[in-house]
């Protein structure tokens, strides 16, 4: 099995419309593979591969289950290049950049009596949103999708942009609890470049998350933790989907689900 951390082989160096988004893509090949697509993990803001993946145990978890593992540190993240400008980070170049990612490392469409073709994703947080935003628009490749923490409304739509940069400047307080609990949660990894978030956020703003707008039509496993504000609202998202199904983790915070063995297993017996 690849070491943890590493990629099982030099990757490509992908563009979209001629540029190289200078992201940071993560193989890992298990020792005996299954006759199932690829895994695609797209980890939740202010995290990474590392932080979201490798660590928590799921890279370990989905390749001894074999599992071919694909993942990216998100533009801003990990050991990804961290651009200024909004456009790197619109959701929607996002979703362009994940699809090349997915064309480069030889995924195909979906093929009847081909049972590795297509590609299975797991999401987290923000990277819930992301991926439900592409399994609606790439339904030829996502056979599955298990979104962790998922959210009918973003959360980074009503982050105080101004209130962020006071703190930043001069140490004023934040009033919101939720873009103090964000900006701190962005803050307390040290490789994190924060004005680089920032932008991701204002980014994000351009474009708000609408579940309605676009809806996957694959099965998806949606998963929270029952202190978790969203183990509530997910029902909507299920309700929009039709071919959905919940699972609650006790005793499981937004911040704590993502390292539940029960989540481990829940997610790779939905995706087998």
């Amino acid at each position: 099995m690849t070491p943890l951390g590493r990629h099982s082989a030099p990757q490509p160096t992908h563009s979209i419309e001629g540029e190289t988004p200078g992201l940071n893509v993560a193989v890992f090949d298990p020792d005996s593979p299954a006759a199932l697509p690829p895994v695609f993990l797209i980890h939740g803001f202010g995290s990474s591969v590392e932080l979201n993946w490798v660590k928590t145990g799921w890279v370990a978890a989905l390749t001894r289950a074999g599992r071919r593992v694909l993942s990216v540190d998100l533009p801003g993240h990990g050991r990804s290049s961290s651009p200024y400008d909004l456009d790197s980070y619109t959701p929607g170049k996002i979703r362009a950049d994940l699809l090349q990612i997915l064309i480069d490392q030889g995924v195909r469409p979906l093929a009847a009596g081909d049972p590795t073709s297509g590609v299975d994703l797991i999401g987290y947080s923000l990277g819930s949103r992301l991926a439900w935003e592409f399994g609606a628009t790439q339904p030829e490749l996502v056979r599955r999708m298990v979104l962790g923490g998922p959210n009918p409304r973003d959360p980074l739509a009503d982050f105080d942009l101004a209130a962020a940069q006071d703190f930043l400047n001069d140490g004023t307080p934040i009033a919101d609890a939720s873009t103090a609990w964000l900006l701190n949660m962005a803050q307390v990894v040290p490789s994190n470049d924060i004005f680089a978030l920032l932008a991701l956020i204002q980014a994000v703003k351009l474009e708000p998350f609408d579940p309605t707008d676009a809806v996957p039509k694959m099965p998806i496993l949606l998963v929270a933790g029952d202190q978790d504000e969203r183990a509530k609202s997910m029902t909507l998202l299920a309700e929009l989907s039709g071919r959905a199904q919940s699972h609650v983790l006790p005793g499981r915070t937004h911040e704590s689900a993502v390292t539940s063995r029960e989540f481990k297993e829940a997610a790779i017996a939905f995706l087998a």
